[in-house]
Order: structure tokens, then sequence, then C-alpha cells
């Protein structure tokens, strides 16, 4: 359980080596602004335009919430009407990566904590 935190640790400082290959690319041509945010779930594509799209995001990706946020939308969101940089994609793509390797994490911890509270009601 240890090693699991401390690599959500690092995931939440974005400090993991496994952001170094994100899940997310930048896609379509145009000028990187934000007008309309839309997710295609048969895709897995949140466009920013109607032209440019983050490609490889997962519903489940898209969906994930934090204080009652869901992450992928509300970073976008609060961006509406501004263009986006190339630090801007970068990040982007390293939260959509962060977000699938702490679902995944999140899932461990499930499976430990099921073993470990069988393991103690056999007890």
């Amino acid at each position: 359980m240890a090693a699991l935190g401390q690599h959500l640790t690092e995931l939440h400082l974005m400090k993991s080596p496994a952001l170094d290959t994100p899940i997310a690319k930048f896609q379509g041509s145009g000028d990187n602004h934000i007008d309309k945010i839309r997710y295609d779930k048969k895709n897995h594509r949140v466009y920013v335009n109607k032209d440019q799209y983050f490609e490889g995001v997962a519903e489940d990706i898209y969906q994930y919430r934090i204080g009652g946020y869901q992450v992928c939308h509300k970073w976008l969101k609060d961006r509406k009407g501004r263009t986006l940089s190339l630090n801007d994609v970068k990040h982007y793509c390293r939260i959509a990566t962060v977000i699938e390797k702490t679902i995944e994490i999140q899932n461990k911890i499930d499976g430990i904590y099921d073993k470990i509270e069988t393991e103690l009601i056999s007890f």
C-alpha cells in the first residue's frame, strides 16, 4: 500500500516517469483557440473547437471527478476563450495520463483492501 501511495504522490505532483509517455495527443489544424468543449465518447476525443481535439482520452478519464469537478473538462473550461500554448497542450496530455494512472492505482488499492478485509473477517 505504501508503494502505491508513493506512486500516487509522484503522479499528482507530476514528477512520475510514467508521465514521460502521455496517453493523449493534440490533433487537428487551427489556432489552438478554445471555443466550445465537446467530448466524443465514440472516438475518445475532447474537442476544443470544431477542428482541434485531444485524442486518446477514454470516457472514464474524461468523467473522472475530484471535488465534484470533471478534471479534464474543468481545466479546459477555465481557459475557454484563450489560445492553448504548447506548454498548455503538453500539460493537458499529462493531466489525462495522471488520471489514467490514478484509476489504475485506485483499482490496485481496492483489490488489496478487499483481500485484507477478507483475511481479517476470516481471522
